[in-house]
């Protein structure tokens, strides 16, 4: 791994450091993210929600507002079919939820990965189907590329809205409505151009209020709207869509939301994933805790249990359901880490010469292939697709790198492929079988072509070079205005020079370690570093040391952390950091 570090103009740093009251090393994280004015640094610190944009800016959202509003005077049928993912499921529960309350009793749908496959497929619809026929059918987190699908239901006389952030194919919904923000729209520098399909469905919800509002419906006025954003942060982390504009704003005011959260299924979720309540929630405590345990329910069961516990005031039911949800989690963990052995196993054996890798294997579960793809990308720093097994077809998903743009790549190979879809960084596909060989050539060759002079080695960005005796809690709680981190806002990694290690590190189950250094008072800092017990840093030698910082909750108190990313073999006094 190779670290990079790019100073900045010190008298740049200095002056924001003075105009927006901050420490010299939060100006300088400020300055990295394009901040340069000390208006503009504190409207980021502190974003408004009322900030959010006029959501009838999206194309086709007062098209979608009036027929959910007739709908409601009606009091007609509706159907919602979302995604089995935490997009689609809390993209689900709040559209169900804000119809309830306006007298509406709406079924909802969630495709069953086995049996219906990913989206709008005719399977599922027809299971939607079986209760009658409604009046209107709305799709989430999925459908834009659905043109058959949404004729066979217009054709049967359904209204169809589509709510959707995925990248369209080819030609755009010739029939329904389409609200997605990829398409229609000349500005690409719009704050609600990254939304995934949660935000996308608050913002129509956002719209319908404010119509009923001006109609004078009681029920429009009873509803806080701003509770609902503990749903709109979890979809919204969860779906790894980047946190910039709005998807910030909207997730910052959200994880707040989720700490303090009244729904039941939520409370009980947090309990059996250890987040305790009242205690501060990120990013990382959706995207390994919360998150994975409901996606579980998708991957190996029926993520409509999911919807149903978000949904849910019965605290029984809530109870037991997320207990079920965690048995699924620890089942899928078992998979992935199987699915992972073998993998890295036949990458290693097979195809450690490609740049572009396809794994495949008829014992794979197609349902958590995707998390052993990300994996087997980040340790191996190469685009991997990894299938599994599901009848005449190989399924499953593909994970990119930064610079490699999957969607392109695909689109080199859909010859090969029945189906693909998602984002730059995560896809989808599906191929028949027979064709796995050609597409695994045409996705190297793919990779090879999009990758220019090949793929870079990884690299590690520093943000900031600190002094050990900077390293404190009152710089911690800067660092905290900058959340919520992901894409598009990446957690700073600092770096350190000059550390001895005065003791050996301490291992942990096997694969983890604990470590301690002091600064030049003598004070100690403490360190973690997950998964890294392969590789301990000597004892008595200078070293540089890249990580991050966070707070380690231990017995009621809240205690600095670093968090070891990396680490190298460094010159005494630490002027090794000055190299960069």
């Amino acid at each position: 791994m190779r670290w990079t570090y790019k100073p900045l103009p010190a008298d740049e740093v200095e002056t924001l450091s003075r105009t927006a009251n901050v420490s010299r090393v939060l100006a300088e994280l400020l300055l990295r993210n394009g901040l340069d004015e000390a208006g503009a640094a504190g409207t980021y610190l502190q974003p408004s929600l009322a900030s959010i944009n006029d959501p009838f800016l999206l194309q086709n959202l007062a098209e979608a507002v009036r027929r959910l509003s007739e709908a409601i005077a009606r009091v007609q049928q509706v159907v919602v079919l979302g995604d089995y993912d935490v997009d689609g499921v809390s993209s689900t529960a709040l559209l169900v939820g804000i119809l309830r309350r306006f007298g509406l009793n709406p079924r909802f749908v969630v495709p069953r990965r086995a049996e219906d496959g990913y989206g709008l497929s005719r399977s599922a619809i027809d299971r939607a189907l079986e209760e009658g026929r409604p009046d209107l059918f709305v799709v989430l987190d999925c459908g834009t590329n659905s043109h058959e699908e949404v004729a066979y239901l217009v054709d049967r006389g359904i209204d169809v809205i589509v709510i959707d952030h995925h990248r369209s194919k080819e030609r755009v919904l010739a029939q329904g409505v389409l609200i997605n923000p990829h398409v229609g729209s000349e500005n690409d520098e719009a704050d609600w151009r990254n939304l995934c399909t949660v935000g996308l469905v608050f913002k129509l919800v956002h719209g319908l209020l404010k119509h009923l509002r001006n109609e004078n419906h009681p029920e429009a006025f009873a509803i806080r709207l701003r509770d609902y954003l503990d749903l709109v942060a979890m979809g919204t982390v969860a779906d790894l869509v980047p946190l910039v504009g709005e998807n910030r704003t909207l997730s910052k005011h959200g994880l707040r939301i989720l700490r303090e959260t009244q729904r039941p299924g939520l409370q009980a979720l947090m309990r059996i994933a250890g987040v305790r309540p009242g205690q501060d929630i990120t990013p990382i405590d959706i995207s390994f805790r919360l998150g994975p345990r409901i996606n579980a329910s998708g991957r190996l069961a029926d993520a409509a249990l999911s919807v149903e516990l978000l949904l849910s005031e019965d605290e029984d039911f809530c109870a037991t359901t997320a207990r079920q949800l965690d048995d699924f989690n620890r089942e899928r963990q078992e998979i992935e880490r199987q699915i992972t052995e073998e993998a890295e196993r036949m990458l290693e054996t097979h195809y450690q010469a490609a740049q572009g890798v396809v794994l495949f294997s008829e014992s794979w579960h197609p349902g958590v292939v995707g998390i052993v793809a990300g994996r087997v990308s980040r340790k191996y720093n190469r685009p991997c697709v990894v299938l599994g097994n599901e009848g005449d077809l190989a399924k499953g998903s593909g994970r990119s790198i930064d610079g490699i743009n999957l969607i392109e790549v695909l689109g080199a190979c859909r010859e090969h492929l029945a189906s693909w879809g998602g984002h730059p960084m995560a896809v989808g596909v599906a191929l028949e079988k027979f064709r796995i060989d050609a597409f695994r050539r045409q996705f190297d060759e793919a990779v090879v072509t999009h990758a220019g002079e090949g793929i870079a080695e990884a690299i590690l960005e520093l943000s900031a070079w600190l002094e050990a005796r900077q390293i404190r809690e009152t710089l911690m709680d800067e660092i905290e205005a900058l959340h919520p981190f992901g894409q598009g806002n990446p957690e700073p990694v600092f770096g350190v020079g000059g550390v001895v290690l005065r003791q050996s590190p301490d291992v942990f189950k096997e694969h983890h370690f604990r470590f301690w250094f002091e600064d030049e008072t003598g004070r100690r800092l403490h360190g973690v570093a997950w998964k890294m017990a392969d590789r301990l840093p000597p004892t008595g030698e200078a070293l540089d040391l890249a990580f991050k910082m966070n707070w380690n909750h231990f017995n009621g108190r809240k205690l600095l952390q670093l968090e070891l990313i990396d680490w190298r073999r460094g010159i005494p006094g630490g002027t090794s950091g000055c190299r960069g």
